[in-house]
C-alpha cells in the first residue's frame, strides 16, 4: 500500500519518533532516508512511503498518534 505523508499537526513534533516510524512500516527505507523523509514533512512537504502489506494497521494507527496527516494512494 501507497501512503502520501501530508504533515505532521503536532504542536511539537517528535523527529525521532517518526523517522523510527517510517523505518519500521515503509520497504526499502533506510534510518538515513527515514531521517531526511522526517525533515521534508516537518517542513511541510508531502512524503510518499510504500507500506508493507503486514503492517498497515499498525503503521496507521502509529501515524495518527503521531498527528502525522496522511491520505492512501493505493
Amino acid at each position: 500500500m501507497k501512503l502520501n505523508l501530508l504533515s505532521c499537526t503536532s504542536q511539537r513534533p517528535d523527529k525521532r519518533a517518526i523517522a523510527a516510524c517510517i523505518v519500521e512500516m515503509a520497504s526499502g527505507v533506510s534510518p538515513s532516508l527515514s531521517n531526511e523523509l522526517t525533515e521534508i514533512l516537518l517542513l511541510g512537504d508531502a512524503v510518499e512511503i510504500d507500506v508493507h502489506d503486514k503492517n498497515t494497521a499498525t503503521a496507521l494507527r502509529a501515524l495518527r498518534k503521531l498527528d502525522v496527516d496522511y491520505e492512501i494512494l493505493e
